[in-house]
């Protein structure tokens, strides 16, 4: 039977939600296409926040990655976007001139941020924060810049202010109405939200009214109505979000707020559908991402011909953290002609309660600080529940720990857990049964719960402690290399020792991985882990590193490449700058800047001019983009600077020509500052060298990024021949014990600084450490002499690769 072609439109949320329901109704049923007009995968734009704020990465954030629209048949056409259908010929286009026919289409457009049409919007250093670019606008900026306004004081506003305020800049949050976040909260919630916030360093100006934003080219400030002005480097807008009908409106397809739709998500035109918040249903347009996939299950049976039960609606209920602090809300919380309320405020302990009710029935709920019963109170709004003579008393009690499995134990089986995907205390406990559940990431897996916002895992863990009983400590808390495995790293590389796994494929097929190609997480964690424990057998597995690193070069927002040649404890020569200078006018380089890491990056660069600029430059890579040694970072030293007690920059260079190319969990940056004036900022790196006088002082942990972290002192040693030895030691130590993408700052808080020194000051540890760093070194290979030297071997570097890698992954 031939399949029917379905055609999404939207690689959002709410679209591949409907896709992943279809599959599980007929995976056979359709060929399905989508198309995304960002070069991404399907991604989780909830947790944007967690990127800006520097708690995650975006491959953190992927909810289905390029390998699942592989598995699953699906041709995804991203960094694409549909400018046309044809509801008469069934077909769309997009605007690379592709046409594509469809028997069913979905359109799931999303929504576009509101911009205020203002003078001065459209000056650089204004943004929104809706999407993966927007992001990584404001973190570039943040290391430019200082003072940050951010223009709405509703969620996404103050989860922006929060990020910015982690990367180091000032906040002034501006919001026009008299409180924040007024379409979740009351007046009472809200002013103790906005005095928390305080404290964190966000400052507010309430019952503001942009006027203008001011500046020439790019951003200075913002005038208001009243006259008054505030400084401003970078403007965040954020004051909310429009469906994006344009499409559908130019199709001839019945438009409102939204794509008007039926209870089936269906419009008015036949074999077309909408669904998520680009869909208006009975006058409402949701935001939240609850009634989205309420919508898709509906809409996946519509589509596959099932008229099951129609969507007639969602009470839209908000849990979520602001900057760390619990709220709640869900129904008609603001007290109404016909309702009363229960309140209760605990200034001290900063919780605050409050119930609506209307002929004795709950309605309506706002919580703060304490919002364990928040679930409890969504499912006696949604199931119109009387309130009974005990529940004032029970709403008085306050639950300080989540201890025994206590809300676990008393939650029915009908209650909600996560909100987001409408998934109850039964389903999850039924899946750890039937599925054999041990950890918090197969039921998110196997359930949904707590895929999207992440606020119900700790019941979720609370859950699996009272399903599982006595063998909960001995799995649930475990941290999986990723949902692939239920193994550990331990178990893993202890695994590969004892069965002498030799490559990936091995590794997955013998400890029997439930994904057979493995995943974007696991495949660069397991290339590592071998390379590590067999450097001189392991062959590099290209196709399991990250995009950067199998193209050499860091790709930028516009999918073209950076760059950056090594430049040895950042000392050049008038010959490699001259070699710079003409590749750079050869291969029309946009832009050549000077980077912190005292190197020359050229920015711009196509894909397809890669190896050739590599082969005129005939320089090392830098490895700007590399799980490694990345640079070392130099002052002047005694053989120049009157304060320097050291030969910084010779050591330097002794260090990077020494561990260049050496594969470690995460990047790795260091620095040699010739005294203890520190002009190489050698406190703030991996390994960080200060020269005294009779010696250095080592430090080691230390981050400049936004986890901003001084490194420790770990010793003093009196020679150059020591710093190196030293070093060797504590990288081989770091590669060998810490998790794949973990930073040395936090390895060294993990394992405790004691420790490490335990290890390497023993001498026979040390000797061991530095014997196994030696065989490594020993057996890294440059494969930059080879693209200098041989086109055949520059095609077989590069070649593949740029036929293959997507813009982005």
């Amino acid at each position: 039977m031939k399949k029917k072609r379905l055609v999404l439109i939207g690689n959002g949320m709410a679209g591949v939600r409907t896709i992943e329901e279809i599959l599980k109704i007929d995976r056979d049923l359709f060929d399905i296409t989508i198309f995304g007009s960002e070069p991404h995968p399907n991604y989780n734009r909830i947790a944007l926040s967690t990127v800006l704020q520097g708690n995650t990465s975006i491959n953190d954030i992927t909810l289905n990655d390029w390998e699942w629209y592989k598995n699953n048949g699906i041709h995804l056409f991203a960094g694409e976007t549909v400018i046309k259908i044809d509801k008469d010929q069934k077909v769309v286009q997009t605007d690379k001139g592709r046409t594509v026919q469809y028997d069913k289409l979905i359109i799931a457009t999303g929504s576009k941020p509101f911009i205020l049409q203002i003078p001065g919007a459209d000056k650089k250093g204004v943004t929104a924060f809706r999407d993966i670019q927007d992001c990584e606008r404001m973190i570039e900026y943040a290391k430019k810049y200082k003072k940050a306004a951010v223009i709405g004081g509703g969620l996404l506003g103050l989860e922006a202010a929060r990020g910015l305020l982690n990367l180091g800049m000032e906040v002034n949050v501006i919001h026009i109405y008299k409180y924040l976040m007024e379409r979740q909260l009351d007046s009472t919630a809200s002013s103790m939200l906005q005095s928390e916030l305080e404290k964190q360093g966000m400052n507010f100006l309430l019952e503001k009214e942009t006027a203008e934003i001011i500046g020439d080219d790019h951003v200075k400030g913002i005038r208001f109505k009243d006259g008054t002005e505030i400084e401003a480097d970078l403007v965040v807008m954020a004051v909310g979000i429009r469906p994006n009908v344009q499409l559908a409106k130019e199709s001839g397809i019945n438009v409102n707020r939204g794509i008007v739709v039926n209870d089936y998500l269906e419009t008015n035109v036949p074999n077309i559908y909408a669904v998520g918040e680009c869909a208006e249903h009975r006058g409402i347009v949701y935001g939240l991402v609850a009634p989205l996939y309420e919508q898709g299950k509906v809409l996946a049976e519509t589509v596959c011909g099932i008229k099951g039960s129609p969507y007639k609606g969602s009470v839209v209920s908000t849990q979520l953290k602001v900057s760390g602090v619990d709220v709640f809300s869900a129904g008609e919380f603001m007290e109404q002609k016909g309702a009363n309320s229960i309140k209760i405020y605990d200034e001290f302990r900063g919780i605050y309660k409050k119930v609506v009710l209307r002929n004795e029935r709950i309605v309506g709920a706002v919580l703060f600080g304490e919002t364990s019963e928040g679930r409890k109170l969504l499912n006696k709004i949604n199931q119109k529940e009387k309130i009974s003579e005990t529940f004032q008393v029970s709403l008085f009690q306050t639950n300080t720990a989540n201890t025994d499995g206590m809300i676990a134990a008393e939650m029915a089986d009908n209650e909600i857990v996560c909100g987001c995907n409408g998934v109850t205390k039964g389903a999850i406990c039924k899946a750890i049964v039937e599925g054999g559940l041990k950890s918090v990431e197969e039921v998110r897996n196997s359930t949904n719960a707590s895929r999207s916002c992440g606020g119900c895992k700790s019941l979720v863990t609370e859950l699996l402690e009272y399903t599982l009983g006595e063998e909960f400590d001995l799995y649930a808390m475990k941290e999986t290399i990723c949902s692939c495995t239920t193994l550990s790293r331990d178990e893993v590389i202890a695994e590969i020792k004892e069965k002498k796994l030799k490559n990936i494929k091995e590794v997955m097929n013998v400890l029997g991985w439930k994904n057979r190609e493995g995943c974007s997480k696991c495949r660069p964690a397991l290339n590592y882990y071998l390379g590590m424990l067999y450097p001189s057998e392991y062959e590099d597995e290209a196709e399991s590193r990250f995009v950067n690193e199998r193209l050499h070069a860091n790709i930028q927002n516009n999918g073209t490449y950076s760059v950056v040649p090594r430049m040895y404890g950042g000392v050049t020569t008038a010959e490699q700058l001259r070699k710079i200078a003409d590749v750079a006018e050869k291969f029309n380089v946009p832009m050549i800047k000077l980077t912190g890491g005292q190197r020359i990056d050229l920015l711009g660069v196509k894909k397809d001019d890669l190896p050739k600029v590599w082969a005129e430059l005939g320089m090392p890579s830098g490895y700007a983009y590399g799980k490694a040694l990345r640079t070392v970072k130099t002052c002047v030293g005694k053989q120049f600077c009157r304060f320097g007690t050291q030969d910084s920059t010779k050591l330097g260079i002794e260090l990077e020509k020494k561990f260049e190319r050496l594969n470690t969990p995460h990047k790795v940056k260091m620095a040699v500052s010739a005294c203890p004036r520190n002009c190489a900022e050698s406190g703030i790196k991996d390994i960080g060298i200060v020269g005294v006088d009779g010696g250095w002082e080592m430090y080691v942990g230390g981050n400049g990024g936004t986890h901003l972290r001084a490194g420790d002192l770990l010793c003093k040693v009196k020679s150059d021949e020591e710093v190196i030895e030293m070093a060797a030691a504590f990288l081989q130590y770091y590669r060998e014990t810490a998790q794949y993408l973990e930073r040395t700052s936090k390895w060294v808080e993990r394992m405790g600084l004691e420790h490490i020194r335990e290890v390497i000051f023993d001498p026979d540890n040390r000797k061991q450490l530095i014997d196994r760093i030696e065989e490594t070194l020993a057996a890294t290979k440059d494969p930059w002499e080879e693209i200098v030297k041989d086109e055949e071997k520059q095609q077989k570097l590069f070649g593949d690769l740029l036929a293959k890698v997507p813009v982005k992954g």
